[in-house]
């Protein structure tokens, strides 16, 4: 990993403690090599994929974008030729992205859950290897950016992360319970995208009937079940957070840190900020897991506005 990506930073903001009544630490996973924290999941897949099958003739997965950009970026270190599933209204700019680290990019379905079971199907029928959305290997790499931000940051009340397919809050867990840390991990969904959420309560896999959110990695219809028991597991809680205060956070970040955050990178501050008299004068983290995001759509919400959902 330190070969490829240094350790991120974590700061801790002032004008944005000035807004929570907490302090505030912001762990930058948009500071990686594809500008979220996807990276580091793709690159420990890969390389143990790489030894295990080193004459494997192809992978194939789907992404709304920076899991994409993790596969290409990693297949290209292998030498593996890649082919990246994406809905058919993705951002062209993570498409162009994923293009660029060397991936095919194929266009189908309205969602990524569509995207993905027509890329379980080419796998099967092309001999391809398959690359889930969630798989320990992910983990493990993801939870580099859990150890770096547990070792940086000493008592730690809440943790909050913004929870797609699952696999970074699973290294937050995985990571602080081997650490024997009692901090809150804080799962963050959105409204419009409730499989988190309604995974949470009935304490099991449970699909949501849409995933209508402006944060891409925040939408997914179906959730992976050995997410849902690490979260059930180790989660205190799951917020949800809607269109309007993802989009605030993202221009509270713009304002206070002159950072650019992607919908799901910034939904984890929209949760804090929901929650501020519940973390009133505590020690906290927020996970900035990205920041890929259209200028278009970036600048429509500097201008106050809230992206629609196709």
């Amino acid at each position: 990993m330190r070969g490829v990506v240094p350790p991120t930073p974590q700061y801790a903001w002032p004008k944005l403690k000035a807004r929570a009544g907490c302090t505030v630490w912001v762990k930058h996973e948009n500071h990686t090599p594809t500008g979220a924290f996807k990276v580091r999941g793709g690159l420990v897949y890969l390389d143990r994929l790489h030894r295990a099958q080193p004459k494997i003739p192809g992978v194939i997965s789907a992404t709304r974008g920076n899991h994409g950009q993790s596969i290409a970026f990693a297949a290209g270190r292998t030498g593996i030729p890649a082919t990246i599933y994406v809905p058919r209204n993705n951002s062209r700019d993570q498409n162009s992205a994923i293009a660029a680290f060397g991936a095919q990019v194929v266009e189908f379905g309205k969602d990524f859950d569509e995207a993905k079971h027509e890329a379980f199907r080419v796998a099967a029928a092309e001999g391809l290897h398959f690359v889930p959305s969630f798989h320990p290997d992910l983990v493990t790499g993801v939870a580099t950016y859990a150890l770096e931000l547990f070792r940086a940051v000493a008592a730690l009340d809440a943790v909050y992360v913004g929870v797609g397919m699952g696999s970074g809050i699973s290294g937050l867990i995985a990571v602080r319970d081997l650490l024997g840390l009692k901090t809150d991990i804080i799962g963050v969904g959105a409204a419009g995208a409730p499989a988190t959420a309604l995974s949470f309560a009935a304490r099991r896999a449970t699909n949501a009937p849409s995933a209508r959110t402006f944060a891409d990695g925040l939408a997914t219809r179906e959730p992976n079940a050995e997410a849902v028991d690490n979260i059930c597991r180790g989660a205190a809680r799951i917020v949800e957070v809607s269109e309007d205060e993802i989009a605030e956070a993202m221009r509270i970040y713009y304002d206070d840190t002159h950072q650019v955050a992607e919908g799901a990178g910034a939904a984890p501050l929209a949760a804090l900020l929901q929650e501020r008299g519940r973390m009133s004068g505590k020690n906290v983290a927020v996970v900035l897991s990205g920041g890929n995001i259209e200028r278009a759509r970036f600048l429509q919400v500097l201008g106050g506005a809230t992206p629609a959902v196709d």
